[in-house]
């Protein structure tokens, strides 16, 4: 009998100032820690600044991981327009990073990702970060 293969994932939280990422791997049912951190851009830098760093971030990520799978969270609707389109336009910055690399990318929702980690879908932020 074989045992699973492993898989090594990096995990995207996007943002246009802050976009934050996590590397496990997986076999099977279990998860193991690789690393975790942030991409920081400034508010004082053009959006297109912006996205690009988010881009170079995630493409040296990629590169430094060898990821075999990229998971990132969906936009969700926010009470601010403006601030869900810069947050879109992050995730594409990320998600171009990922297909540039050919890999495979998943998109799970805040709710999804929050049950996963906290076990309840409606964790606020400081619960995900103490359970992570």
């Amino acid at each position: 009998m074989s045992s699973r293969p492993e898989i090594r994932v990096l995990g995207i939280d996007p943002g246009s100032l802050i976009t934050g990422y996590g590397v496990i791997t997986v076999q099977g049912n279990k998860n193991h820690f690789v690393d975790c951190g942030f991409i920081e851009t400034s508010s004082k830098d053009p959006l297109a600044v912006r996205l690009k760093t988010i881009y170079e971030g995630i493409a040296v990520l990629i590169q430094q991981f060898q990821p075999d799978q990229v998971a990132i969270e969906q936009v969700f609707v926010h009470r601010n327009v403006g601030s869900a389109l810069k947050l879109g336009q992050a995730r594409g910055a990320a998600i171009c990073a990922a297909a540039v690399a050919d890999l495979p990318v998943s998109e799970y929702s805040p709710r999804t990702i929050k049950q996963a980690v906290v076990g309840r879908g409606s964790a606020d932020k400081s619960q995900v970060q103490h359970m992570i």
